[in-house]
């Protein structure tokens, strides 16, 4: 646990160092081998396809898809009023309402699960980089050993369904030059797995294909010579310089995979030129939007598991510490019509049965609490006040961690389905089946056919896909 008297940077600093370490040692380690029994019996998929919509930087649940009570703004108005800062519309299920300005997933909600009790931990002091690479790895950071998201975990467990298209694929987060590049970094990878499972990173979506573009005049013979003269550099570089063997030839796998996908036809999905202009204006708000599409071209190519983010950048998009309300009025159009166009796009064409489309953060807001009543994490607003003065002030500017929202499309799921509860006056804690990440991965893992008690050994341990082993898939929202 961090010392919650520790400053910002001072324990961002350790959490960087201890998470260096664990990664030179993920290089340098041996191949991780099965370590769970052969009798171990995986679950029967429901899914074969992962989409994660994430909301990087705290979606708030009471703005968004567990809607509380409303209040305008108001000047002079005491903030204690103030739980909701959208009203609540209707949906295409009679008794489940979301928040205004996501009225068309409210079209496609009879589609979805709503998880309304996910809750998180507060890690001492409340670090985005911390949370977020829980909720991507299951694992609380710092771990001694480099932990694997979710997607690498797939690709290693059930492989590519296409042997051409990458299984693990990140779009729409740059990974430099945004405050938190190293931290970013730390859970975007396969972590001890290897080079190969880990994610292809194609942070704007309109330029995907010249990602999977030979350069100008790079033949095929040149890029073969290239690959052996890198290929003979790896393996007659000392032992411990660079990689150990096994990830010497992860990594060399890794080159083999790129040179096959930029021979092949397949790569045409990721070029969103050849969408049709009706369908891409659909999604066409932004590079979320177009990071949707890019989506549901590459499952129908064979991807395993795409991730599609907002994009984390501190105190930008979800991470709303001020201007609340009016940031998250525009993230809103940025998101509510590319996800319902994704899913009615997956559904005509007979894919969402068979998708997992998941939409999570790494935490909620709240406009009064940071954390859970009677945490010590730093209260990290902006926009302190006991009553509004200015626009500003007006949206949920605190961490929240006692209860968030999962929305779950497709992918053997129940459809127009809500579990779990908060309460509907402050604290908005979980009051009734609360589900943690390790249940939620659990979850994910189980319809993707993955037991939660999967591990590979590694420096002589057991490491499970979810924590220890411990995971319990959350039965009742599987139709």
């Amino acid at each position: 646990m961090i010392d919650p008297n520790l400053s910002e940077t001072h324990t961002r600093r350790n959490f960087l160092k201890a998470l260096s370490a664990a990664s030179a040692a993920a290089l340098l380690g041996p191949e991780p081998v099965l370590a769970t029994s052969d009798s171990l019996e995986q679950p029967i998929p429901t899914a074969d396809s992962c989409i994660l919509l994430w909301m990087g930087g705290g979606m708030a649940a009471p703005d968004n898809f567990d809607p509380k009570h409303y209040e305008p703004f108001e000047i002079g108005k005491s903030v204690e009023k103030i739980i909701s800062t959208f009203p609540a519309i209707d949906t295409a299920v009679d008794d489940i309402k979301i928040a205004r300005g996501l009225e068309k997933i409210a079209s496609v909600m009879d589609r979805a699960t709503l998880i309304r009790s996910h809750v998180l931990p507060d890690l001492g002091h409340i670090l985005h980089s911390r949370h977020q690479y829980h909720w991507h790895t299951g694992y609380v950071p710092p771990v001694t050993v480099a932990a694997p998201h979710i997607g690498a975990w797939m690709a290693r467990f059930l492989g590519p369904r296409n042997p051409v298209i990458p299984p693990f694929i990140n779009i729409g987060q740059r990974i430099e030059g945004n405050g938190e590049s190293e931290e970013l970094k730390a859970f975007t990878t396969a972590g001890f797995l290897g080079s190969e499972y880990g994610p292809f990173n194609l942070p704007f979506p309109e330029t995907a294909a010249a990602a999977v573009r030979p350069p100008e005049g790079m033949t095929g013979a040149r890029f073969k010579r290239r690959y052996r003269a890198m290929e003979k550099l790896l393996k007659n570089s000392p032992r411990s310089e660079y990689f150990s063997d096994y990830h010497q030839e992860s990594v060399l796998r890794s080159v083999d995979n790129a040179q096959r996908l930029l021979s092949s036809s397949d790569r045409s999905a990721f070029d969103l030129d050849l969408e049709p202009k009706e369908s891409f204006d659909r999604y066409n708000t932004g590079r979320f939007g177009k990071g949707c599409l890019l989506a549901r071209r590459l499952v129908e190519k064979g991807a395993r598991f795409v991730e599609v983010t907002t994009e984390y950048i501190p105190f930008v998009h979800w991470d709303t510490h001020e201007n609340g309300h009016t940031t998250v009025d525009r993230l809103h159009r940025e998101i509510d019509q590319p996800i319902s166009q994704l899913i009615l796009d997956l559904e005509k064409r007979g894919m969402l049965d068979r998708t997992l489309v998941v939409i999570a953060s790494e935490f909620s807001r709240d406009m009064m609490i940071e954390g859970v009543p009677g945490s010590n994490a730093k209260d990290q607003s902006r926009a302190k006040t006991d009553k509004l003065t200015e626009m500003k002030q007006y949206g949920l500017h605190r961490h929240f961690t006692g209860g968030s929202t999962v929305a779950m499309f497709g992918g053997g799921m129940k459809r127009g389905f809500v579990y779990g509860e908060t309460a509907k006056e402050r604290p908005c804690i979980a009051i009734k089946n609360p589900v943690d990440v390790t249940d939620l991965h659990s979850t994910i893992f189980k319809a993707m056919g993955i037991s939660p008690k999967s591990a590979l050994e590694v420096e002589r341990r057991p490491f499970y896909v979810t924590k220890d082993g411990l995971g319990k898939p959350v039965q009742d929202v599987f139709a």
